[in-house]
C-alpha cells in the first residue's frame, strides 16, 4: 500500500472514532466497555453523485438485518474495500442512529472526478491516436492518482521506444466549470531532442570485425558514418539489448558457441549522444561432430542427414542447424508435417564435447498421422463460399499437408478478393484422436477499381482514360437484383469495361469478360474481349508534312499540330480464349490458347508502311505461363514466366501470289497480313532481408516478329520501345508498347526512311529493388530504386544482346482499391539514342507516370 493510501485510510479510522464517540454522547451508549452487537436498521448514502447508492451499499458488504460489532472489524473492512475500488477520494462511515441494539449506518464519500476530456500538447496527430490506445485514462472514467502514474509511465515508454531518452511529461488536472466534478486532463509532453549514440567501442573481437559486428546490431548504430546512412541511430534501451543478442547470435552462427558479452556500458557523451561500450569474451571455436538420429521410423537416418545437410566437420552454427531442422520450406521437419505427421517433433541435444568437435543426437517423435477433419472459413462476407473452398489444397478426409496449408494462401490472395497480409490458417490439433481441424482466417477487401490513367505525350497531348474493373462479378445473376452491388457479385469474375480518349487526337473503347472457373468443376478459365480504338493523324493547316516528319525523324521536340480528320487509324477487334491449368511438369503452370481478330482501316495514316486501306489479321494465340509469386500486390518471393506464341496461317505460301511485285498495291499486299510472333516475359523475387520487406525483382523480357516471305512483312503488330508504355497496346494502336524508363517514348525504336515505325526485335532487362511504407488494409505503397536496359532492332541479324541502353532511377507504387495501381519514376537515361535516320542525343532525365498499370 502507497503512503497516499495509508495516510488516508488512517484519517478515515480516526474520522470514524470521532463518529462513534459523538453517537455515544448523542444516544447514551457506553462504549468505554467491551464491543457490542448491533443489527443493522438502514443504510443511507452520502455523497454518490453519479453512482447508484445500491451499488455504492454493495461496495462495503455491509446488509440490512446484518449484525456487525460497534467497534468492530465489519466496519473498518467496509471501509478498506470502498479504498480498493479506486473511485473515492474520501470514505467514512458513520453511526446516524441506536434504538436498543438496532442501528442506523451512513456510508459518506466523495467520489474522484470523472474525465471530461483528455488534451495533449506536444504529441503529432498520429502520436495521439497511438497514445490514446495505450494510457489507463479515459473519457468518462474516474481520474486516479494510480491512473495518473500509470499514464505517465506509458508514454515515457513510448517515446523512449522511438529514442527520445529524456521525455518529460506532465499531467495537469483542470476542473470542468462546465460539469460538476469534472476534470480536463491535458497532458503536457516535451520530448527534447533524440538519443543518438555517438560512439561505439568494440573490445576482445578477434574473428569478428567491428564491421561485421555493427552490422549484426540493427538498431543501435553510431552516428556521422556514411555506411550508416540508412540506418537507425538511436539510442533504445529495449532494442540495444536485442542487439547484444544478434551479437551473440552472429558469434554463434560462426562457431563461437560459448561467445559472451562480459561487460557493457552506456555513458553520456552530452546532452543528445551517448557513447557504448561492449567487452565480449569470444571463447573457442566449435565444429559439428557427429549426428545421430533416433525414434526415426517413417524416413531412415541417411536420408534425414541428407535432407539436414550438415555434416561432420561443418563450423558449428546454432541457427542453421534450427533453420535446417524447422524453419526452411525444404527443412527436416517439414518432410514430416507434409506426409500427415502434424504431431512429429524434432529434439536436438547435444550429447557429447570432445575437444572443439560437438555430438548431436537428434531425438524424433514422429507420432501418428493427422487426418483433416473440418475446413472452417471465417471473414468472408463478399464472395460465395464454394467459391472460396474451391480453391482449398486442403480437403476433410486428407493427411494433413503444410505445403497444401501455404499454397492454398498463396491461391487465396491471387483471387485478390481478401487481403493477403491478414490470411492466417488456425490449426487445431487433435492428438486424442488423431485429426486436426483448419479454419483459415480471411478478412474480405473491396477489390472492385474505378481505374484512371493519364499519360502525356510530345505529339498527343494529354491521354486520360477512365475504367471500371469488377473483380468478383457473377454472370449468373445477371437476372437476381438483390445480389446487386452495382453489377451482380459472388462469383469471382472479372467484368472490364474501359475508355480512352484525347478529345480530338485519339479515343478506344473496350470490354473483357473473364471466368477463371468456367462452368464451376475445374480451373478453366474462360474468356471473351472486344475493342475498338480510332487515332487521328497530323493537320496540315499547322505544320507542314514535311516539316513534321522532318522533325519526327530528328527526334526533336513534336510540333503543335490539330487532328486531320482525312489521317487516321480505327482498329476493330475481338478476341476469345481458353486457360487450362496444368499439373505437369508442377501445378503452377497455366496453357491459354484463344482466337484474335482485328480490322485496320487506314486513311493516308503516314506512320506505318501501309498508308490507306483495309486489313485483317486473324491468329491463334498459345501461351504458356508458370507463377509461384506469393502475392500479387506486393511480391515477396517466387517467379512469373511466360512463353507466348502469336501465329497467323501463312497466306503467301499457299495462295501462289508473286509479292516481290512493288507495284502491288498495299490493299491486296496485306489484305490479310500474316506473321508469327514470339515473347518471353520473365520475372523473378528474392527477398532479401529476414523479414522479408527488401526485395529484388529481376526481369528479362524478349520479343520477335517473324514473317513467311521478305516481301510481305507486317506492317502491324511490331514493337514501339521506350517511355512510360501508357501510349497505347497491340489492340489499340497495333502495335506492341514496351516501356523503357528513361528515355522518351518509341525512341529506341528503329524507323524505315519515311518514317515508319519498324521495330522487330526488342529486349529489355531490369533489376529493381523494392521496399514496402504501407501494406495494412486494402491499401499497398512501395518505393523502388531500378537499373535497366533494353534496346529495338529491325531484323534478327543486328540483334546484340550486349548492345542495350542502360537506365536508372527511382520510384513509388500506390495501390489504392478504387483506382488500381498509381505510380511514378524518375529515370536518367545513360546513352545516346538513334539510328541513320535520326540525329543522336542522349536519353537524360525523364518522369513516368505508371497509372492503372504495372510498368
Amino acid at each position: 500500500m502507497g503512503n497516499k493510501q495509508k495516510i488516508k485510510l488512517l484519517s478515515v479510522l480516526f474520522f470514524l472514532i470521532g463518529q462513534v464517540i459523538f453517537a455515544q454522547d448523542d444516544f447514551n451508549v457506553d462504549y468505554s466497555v467491551s464491543p457490542k452487537k448491533y443489527e443493522i436498521q438502514s443504510i443511507r448514502v452520502e455523497g454518490a453523485e453519479s453512482l447508484d447508492t445500491t451499488v455504492v451499499i454493495n461496495f462495503s458488504d455491509l446488509k440490512i438485518g446484518q449484525k456487525i460489532s460497534i467497534p468492530g472489524d465489519e466496519i473498518t473492512t467496509a471501509v478498506k474495500k470502498f479504498w480498493t475500488q479506486g473511485l473515492f477520494s474520501e470514505v467514512a462511515i458513520a453511526v446516524g442512529k441506536v434504538e436498543g441494539d438496532k442501528v442506523s449506518l451512513i456510508i459518506k464519500i466523495k467520489q474522484l472526478p470523472k474525465i471530461s476530456d483528455i488534451r495533449f500538447d506536444g504529441a503529432k496527430k498520429s502520436q495521439v491516436e497511438d497514445l490514446t490506445a495505450i494510457i489507463g485514462l479515459s473519457k468518462d472514467g474516474q481520474f486516479t492518482p494510480n491512473l495518473e502514474d500509470q499514464t505517465r509511465n506509458a508514454i515515457i515508454k513510448y517515446y523512449q521506444e522511438k529514442g527520445y531518452d529524456n521525455v518529460v511529461v506532465n499531467i495537469v488536472p483542470d476542473n470542468d466549470m462546465s460539469q460538476p466534478n469534472s476534470v480536463i486532463v491535458n497532458i503536457n509532453i516535451e520530448k527534447k531532442d533524440k538519443i543518438k549514440v555517438h560512439k561505439i567501442t568494440l573490445e576482445g573481437n578477434q574473428n569478428l570485425s567491428n564491421w561485421k559486428i555493427n552490422r549484426a546490431m540493427k538498431k543501435t548504430n553510431e552516428k556521422g558514418k556514411i555506411i550508416n546512412i540508412f540506418s537507425t541511430k538511436k539510442y533504445v534501451k529495449s532494442l540495444y539489448e536485442a542487439d547484444k543478442d544478434a551479437i551473440i547470435e552472429k558469434y554463434n552462427e560462426i562457431g563461437y558457441r560459448d561467445a559472451r558479452i562480459v561487460s557493457d556500458t552506456v555513458v553520456r557523451h552530452n546532452e543528445k549522444t551517448v557513447d557504448i561500450t561492449i567487452k565480449i569474451d569470444e571463447g573457442k571455436k566449435y565444429y559439428f561432430g557427429s549426428i545421430n538420429w533416433s525414434g526415426n521410423t517413417i524416413y531412415t537416418s541417411d536420408f534425414l542427414t541428407q535432407n539436414l545437410r550438415i555434416k561432420k566437420g561443418d563450423v558449428y552454427n546454432g541457427k542453421l542447424l534450427n533453420d535446417r531442422l524447422f524453419v526452411d520450406d525444404d527443412a527436416v521437419a517439414n518432410l514430416y508435417q507434409d506426409n500427415g505427421y502434424l504431431f512429429s517433433n524434432i529434439n536436438p541435444e547435444e550429447t557429447n564435447i570432445s575437444g572443439d568437435s560437438i555430438d548431436f543426437s537428434m531425438q524424433v517423435y514422429e507420432g501418428r498421422q493427422a487426418v483433416i477433419n473440418k475446413i472452417g472459413i471465417t471473414g468472408n462476407t463478399r464472395v460465395y463460399e464454394h467459391v472460396v473452398r474451391r480453391e482449398l489444397r486442403t480437403k476433410p478426409g486428407e493427411l494433413y499437408n503444410k505445403s497444401d496449408i501455404i499454397r492454398t494462401l498463396r491461391e487465396l490472395a491471387q483471387m485478390g478478393l481478401f487481403d493477403p497480409e491478414k490470411m492466417v490458417p488456425d490449426i487445431k490439433p487433435n492428438p486424442e484422436n488423431g485429426t486436426v481441424d483448419i479454419e483459415y482466417q480471411l478478412e474480405t477487401k473491396s477489390s472492385d477499381q474505378v481505374e484512371l490513367s493519364a499519360g502525356y505525350g510530345g505529339s498527343t497531348g494529354i491521354t486520360g482514360s477512365l475504367g471500371l474493373k469488377f473483380t468478383n462479378f457473377a454472370i449468373q445473376n445477371l437476372f437476381r437484383p438483390s445480389t446487386y452491388r452495382i453489377v451482380p457479385q459472388g462469383e469471382g469474375q472479372t467484368l472490364s469495361i474501359r475508355g480512352t480518349t484525347n478529345a480530338r487526337y485519339y479515343s478506344s473503347a473496350s470490354i473483357s469478360f473473364l471466368d477463371p472457373w468456367f462452368l464451376g468443376k475445374r480451373p478453366n478459365a474462360f474468356s471473351v474481349s472486344g475493342y475498338f480504338s480510332t487515332q487521328s493523324g497530323v493537320s496540315n493547316r499547322n505544320t507542314s508534312a514535311n516539316s513534321y516528319y522532318s522533325q519526327l525523324l530528328n527526334g526533336t521536340q513534336y510540333p503543335t499540330y490539330d487532328a486531320d480528320p482525312d489521317s487516321y487509324i480505327r482498329t476493330y477487334g475481338a478476341s476469345i480464349g481458353l486457360g487450362k491449368r496444368l499439373t505437369w511438369p508442377d501445378d503452377f503452370f497455366v496453357l491459354n490458347t484463344s482466337l484474335n481478330y482485328q480490322l485496320y482501316s487506314l486513311k493516308n495514316w503516314k506512320y506505318f508502311i501501309m498508308e490507306n486501306g483495309k486489313s485483317n489479321n486473324f491468329n491463334v494465340g498459345i501461351s504458356l505461363s508458370r507463377s509461384s509469386i506469393d502475392n500479387p500486390l506486393y511480391t515477396r518471393s517466387g517467379s512469373l514466366f511466360g512463353l507466348s506464341l502469336e501465329i497467323t496461317p501463312p497466306y503467301s505460301l499457299i495462295n501462289g501470289k508473286d509479292y516481290s511485285d512493288p507495284n502491288m498495291p498495299d490493299t491486296e499486299r496485306y489484305n490479310w497480313i500474316e506473321y508469327h510472333k514470339w515473347k518471353f516475359n520473365s520475372k523473378i523475387f528474392v527477398p532479401l532481408t529476414p523479414n522479408q520487406k527488401l526485395v529484388l525483382m529481376a526481369r528479362a523480357d524478349y520479343g520477335f516478329l517473324g514473317y513467311y516471305n521478305p516481301d510481305r512483312r507486317s506492317p502491324f503488330q511490331n514493337f514501339v520501345v521506350g517511355g512510360d508504355g501508357l501510349s497505347g497496346s497491340s489492340t489499340s494502336y497495333a502495335s506492341d508498347i514496351i516501356g523503357l524508363r528513361g528515355y522518351a517514348s518509341g525512341s529506341l525504336t528503329p524507323r524505315t526512311s519515311s518514317g515508319s515505325y519498324n521495330g522487330n526485335l526488342y529486349t529489355r532487362l531490369t533489376m529493381e529493388l523494392r521496399y514496402p511504407l504501407v501494406t495494412e488494409g486494402a491499401t499497398t505503397i512501395y518505393a523502388l530504386a531500378f537499373v535497366e536496359g533494353g534496346n529495338c532492332w529491325s531484323d534478327f541479324y543486328q540483334f546484340n544482346p550486349f548492345d542495350v541502353k542502360r537506365a536508372a532511377g527511382v520510384g513509388v507504387r500506390v495501390f489504392l482499391p478504387m483506382l488500381g495501381l498509381l505510380g511514378v519514376d524518375w529515370g536518367y537515361g545513360f546513352d545516346m539514342v538513334g539510328n541513320a535516320t535520326r540525329i543522336s542525343q542522349y536519353g537524360g532525365s525523364r518522369f513516368n507516370f505508371i497509372i492503372g498499370q504495372e510498368f
